[in-house]
């Protein structure tokens, strides 16, 4: 490859293309093409990018670049070992501080964005071991797994914007590149496992949790008061995923409501609406399965004050009532013997009493702002409750029509 071939090179994004499909037309001119791309004059011409400030154009146009750079290192290195090629590309691409963890600065920098999609286009296709190689040299290059442990070990908060970084990197590095639910549970796996509970659950909330406008987390505010559903639809999608059918081995549905649990009391028991709003998210089966087992350990009071609220998110966000009723219809089966289910029927009167009581005397006790937002909550709670009965008898006339009709 002649200096005037390279100077022909005007357009990176064909030109890289080109390149990639030389690469493989045989073994000389793939160890032409590697030597070509390790000069340092190729490396500032094509590697590094504006990652800051970009236009809308700006950014499509460097993530398609990096799109197409990783075909080239994909189809230029295929004869080399994994863990060779990892060296070899990283080698290029780790002295850019816009990929590396808590390197730049700059807000919105997009370096994460093209990082991730340039791993996406190399390592498609590659099987889980060769998946598990590439994770492990990337926690090696980044310190990964320590920049974790710094995060999951301290008071949520106090490490703001080791957190972000964190977040930025894992998401727009690791996981949401990932084109189908299998690979982006694999990379979540990974990240989660080495990991106890109670730090997976720290974790999953410094992944997922629901950002505040300045760029923080907002730990403080699932405790304090109920968040909308925008806030909490990331959370919901990453319990999904970790509550999937696939098998993951030494992951079970306990290990996911374990996670659940702790999740839902950092860094203080969440407010009940917003467990109420995340289940609700999450869909009947997780629902069910998170209240089943509430169930089953006897926790009558907390299955009760969920439901309420479960009810009070249904009519606040627009869903059918019935599902509320189907749920509590499904949670009473989990009970045995006719005076078990009654008597969790009783316990969830008195709740809807409890709770409605509960908003009165806070909206009686002033007239601030907080106040009159929990009287508008009351007359939620009120149309809710009796949307809900009415439904909940609806269904045992249906059910007891089905009878006569078959008598």
């Amino acid at each position: 490859m002649n200096g005037k071939s390279e100077d022909n090179w005007q357009n990176p994004a064909i030109c890289v293309l080109e390149i990639s499909v030389f690469s493989m037309v045989s073994k000389d001119i793939t160890r032409n093409v590697v030597d070509y791309i390790s000069t340092l004059a190729w490396k500032n011409k094509i590697i590094i990018q504006r990652f800051h400030q970009p236009t809308c154009l700006e950014q499509i146009s460097a993530i398609e670049h990096y799109r197409s750079l990783g075909v080239l290192f994909k189809r230029c290195t295929l004869l080399l070992p994994t863990k060779e090629r990892l060296k070899f590309i990283f080698g290029r691409f780790s002295q850019i501080p816009c990929f590396m963890l808590e390197q730049c600065p700059t807000p919105d920098c997009i370096g994460f964005y093209s990082c991730g999609v340039f791993l996406q286009t190399l390592i498609a296709g590659w099987d889980e071991l060769e998946c598990h190689r590439v994770f492990n040299f990337l926690c090696d290059l980044t310190n990964l797994q320590q920049k974790i442990e710094a995060v999951i070990t301290a008071k949520p908060g106090t490490r703001g914007h080791q957190e972000l970084q964190l977040r930025l990197f894992c998401r727009r590095v690791l996981l949401d590149p990932r084109p189908c639910h299998l690979e982006y549970r694999f990379w979540l796996m990974q990240l989660l496992k080495p990991w106890p509970m109670v730090s997976q659950a720290h974790l999953l909330f410094i992944l997922y949790g629901p950002l505040r406008p300045e760029g923080t987390l907002g730990w403080q505010d699932l405790v304090e008061r109920g968040l909308p559903h925008a806030a909490l639809w990331d959370l919901a999608k990453a319990l999904l995923m970790l509550f999937s059918k696939a098998e993951v081995k030494g992951w079970t549905t306990d290990s996911t409501l374990a996670i659940f649990e702790e999740l839902t009391v950092i860094p203080q028991p969440w407010h009940v609406e917003n467990i109420a709003r995340l289940l609700v998210l999450c869909g009947s089966k997780v629902c069910y399965t998170v209240l089943a087992s509430k169930a089953v350990s006897g926790r009558l009071l907390d299955i009760s004050r969920l439901i309420v609220y479960i009810v009070l998110v249904c009519e606040k966000d627009g869903y059918h009532m019935s599902w509320a009723v189907k749920l509590v219809q499904q949670i009473t089966n989990v009970f045995s013997t006719v005076p078990e289910k009654l008597f969790f029927i009783q316990q969830l009167e008195n709740m809807f009493s409890g709770v409605t009581r509960e908003f009165f005397e806070v909206s009686v006790a002033g007239n601030r702002f907080e106040d009159r937002e929990t009287f508008q909550t009351l007359c939620v709670l009120l149309d809710s409750s009796a949307r809900f009965h009415t439904s909940f008898i609806h269904m045992f006339l249906r059910q007891e029509l089905h009878t006569l009709n078959e008598m």
